[in-house]
């Protein structure tokens, strides 16, 4: 195959967060965000005066599958079948529906139960009124696992093989710095969107711009 001088240093990717940016955008609409509402992200995105006349290589879009086995309950003792519940069902809509996406690519993590806790909520109530346990106080103690690795290494992939001039990244895990740092050595820009979330100082400064 014949290799086109320049033709590679024209392209940007772009790395989304997907807990990070469902966190975020459901502050900003009011409900959770469905497929359409990182679509429309996204495509905003590559609206930036900073990315016109790049060419996309592929927006990147990182989660977890719902949580969708069955436990038991330690209140109760019932079965709780996790994939029937509102929130695996929309949680795999959502996946489903960017896979078939225009330039989008789903990386999956996993998402793993090490056990059961009392949710937030439930904290909050017991201290201001101390009361017996109810079974809706203890909510699964769930853990992703992977998804920052992969979106790291996803970084340190395009970095090495220069498949892009830019990295374009949307997220707020101060974990990606080494692979933000490994990328600007490999001479890749690395943008970065943190959607005005607080983030560590380091990520600024591994970051050539913050979009």
């Amino acid at each position: 195959m014949c290799h086109v001088e320049g033709a590679v240093a024209d392209r940007y990717a772009m790395l989304l967060d997907g807990g990070f940016l469902k966190k975020k955008l459901s502050t900003q609409l009011g409900h959770q965000p469905q497929a359409a509402d990182i679509v429309a992200f996204a495509n905003g995105l590559r609206q930036n005066p900073k990315l016109i006349g790049l060419e996309l290589l592929r927006i990147y879009y990182y989660d977890a599958r719902p949580f969708d086995e069955k436990r038991k309950h330690p209140l109760s003792g019932a079965t709780k079948n996790f994939a029937t519940t509102l929130q695996a069902q929309q949680g795999k809509q959502l996946l489903d529906a960017l896979e078939v996406q225009a330039d989008f690519a789903v990386r999956y993590g996993t998402l793993t139960m090490a056990g059961w806790k009392l949710g937030r909520g439930a904290l909050l109530s017991l201290a201001a009124t101390p009361r017996l346990l109810a079974e809706a106080d203890v909510v699964p103690d769930l853990t992703q696992k992977g998804v920052d690795l992969r979106l790291g290494l996803d970084m340190a992939l395009m970095s090495f093989k220069q498949l892009v001039k830019v990295l374009v990244v949307v997220s707020g895990d101060s974990d990606l710095v080494p692979a933000m740092k490994l990328a600007r050595r490999e001479g890749v820009r690395v943008y970065l969107d943190v959607m005005g979330h607080w983030t560590r100082r380091e990520m600024a400064v591994h970051a050539d711009l913050m979009l």
